[in-house]
């Protein structure tokens, strides 16, 4: 076989490309959480697809499905019709998932990706209620569209819009100022006092463990104070469960432990089991007043992310990954916790929740050094935070203890050899 040139991508690719920076090979092959490039390197990925990819890559029961249906000329594209496979999906979610947990929602198909049903979260919300600000938070990242680039925290995302981004005001997430103040009091009193400048909004958004924005995990209480701040001055509460949901913090969804009940959820990357575009918003029943085609678009009807997905939840039929997930995240945690206190150089800081886990340094350029290194020697990971100043760990959720500990030692070698670097040195 031919080996592809690198510079394919410089001289025909947009400028806009970005992983393939960070990643400068071509791949050719993956497996669970396993990739091999052309020169036949393997890597192990602590990636995931940026949560895309929680069950890793290929796996062998979804792919014998999604082989079978494709090889009896099931249908692929159909926009909303109705399908055997989607009928399929929308039972084995509310049965596996859905009344388990005692949630009563309804499913929307709103589009293929997590900006997708941001968007109709926002859209409905601002129907529902007749109002038309939304509260955002500090770090939140939902979305690379106009309306979710408005909740959106992030200068360098939000400047990519060319317009003014409005209606939504960012209040602070939790312990965004310090330890030592009540962040929460601080919102109400924008919501109660007339001269704030804040209308009640429709509705507030956020992630329970912000990704993009530095792997910054809420506190339980802080969520159960946030629902009943929402329900006090009846605003909705969404939850971006795009990239923590699916398994990624130890729950099927992120804000379980926390007992909290959203009014809206919006989850895609993972739902679709395979890596297969697929995107579902979860609207408490009174709320779904859509007129037919009210909110649409063509590829919402994935038949092959709804057969890949459908053959994933057979993971939630028991609590047996769950299980995995939280011990194999007490793991991570001691292991992230370890470097931090062997290499104080680094000045780290552990963050995150399950599987959602990283390391913030105050050092600048640090993590993105690691995640550099780490490359060269085999593991995939990425950076996260305003100034890429967490690396983070995104395993497979279902990877096995010896992936988990190879990835790992990789990880330790990596940030020992940083930290030995003459260039740290002072800084």
């Amino acid at each position: 076989m031919t080996k592809t040139d690198m510079k394919v991508f410089e001289e025909l690719e947009s400028e806009v490309r970005s992983y393939c920076r960070s990643f400068p090979t071509v791949f050719t092959k993956a497996k669970g959480y396993k990739m091999w490039d052309e020169a036949g390197k393997e890597y192990i990925d602590f990636f995931s697809g940026a949560g895309a990819l929680n069950y890793g890559h290929n796996d062998p029961y979804m792919k014998e499905k999604l082989v079978e249906y494709i090889l009896s000329d099931g249908v692929t594209h159909s926009l909303d019709m109705a399908t055997a496979p989607k009928a399929e999906f929308l039972e084995t979610f509310n049965n596996v998932i859905l009344k388990p947990r005692n949630m009563e929602y309804k499913i929307m198909f709103p589009g293929p990706t997590g900006t997708n049903t941001v968007e109709s979260a926002l859209k409905l919300a601002r129907k529902a209620t007749g109002r038309t600000d939304i509260i955002s938070f500090t770090n939140g990242f939902h979305g690379m569209t106009i309306g979710s680039l408005s909740v959106t925290g992030n200068s360098f995302k939000r400047k990519g819009a060319g317009v003014p981004l409005q209606h939504v005001v960012t209040m602070p997430y939790d312990n965004f100022v310090s330890d030592s103040l009540d962040d929460l009091e601080y919102l109400e009193r924008f919501l109660e006092d007339r001269g704030s400048g804040v209308a009640i909004p429709a509705a507030m958004i956020l992630e329970t463990v912000q990704g993009e924005g530095g792997i910054n995990a809420a506190r339980f209480e802080w969520l159960q104070r946030i629902e009943a701040i929402c329900k006090r001055w009846d605003i909705l509460l969404i939850v971006d469960d795009v990239q923590a949901g699916v398994g990624r913090t130890g729950t099927f969804f992120s804000f379980e432990q926390a007992g909290i009940k959203p009014d809206i959820i919006c989850l895609s990357k993972s739902i679709g089991g395979y890596g297969t575009p697929l995107a579902i918003t979860l609207i408490r029943p009174d709320l779904d007043i859509w007129d037919p085609g009210e909110h649409n678009g063509t590829f919402r009807g994935n038949n092959h992310a709804f057969v890949t997905a459908t053959a994933a939840l057979s993971y939630w039929k028991d609590d047996t990954l769950e299980r995995n997930v939280q011990e194999k995240a007490k793991v991570i945690k001691a292991t992230l916790q370890k470097l931090v206190d062997m290499y104080p150089e680094m000045k780290g800081e552990v963050r995150g929740r399950g599987f959602m886990a990283g390391v913030a340094s105050e050092i600048e350029g640090f993590a993105s050094k690691v995640t550099a290194e780490a490359f060269q020697r085999g593991l995939i990971m990425e950076t996260s935070g305003p100034e890429d100043e967490v690396f983070k760990l995104f395993p497979p959720i279902n990877i096995d203890d010896e992936g988990l500990e190879k990835g790992v030692h990789i990880l330790e070698e990596s940030v020992k050899s940083v930290v030995g670097a003459k260039e740290l040195v002072g800084s």
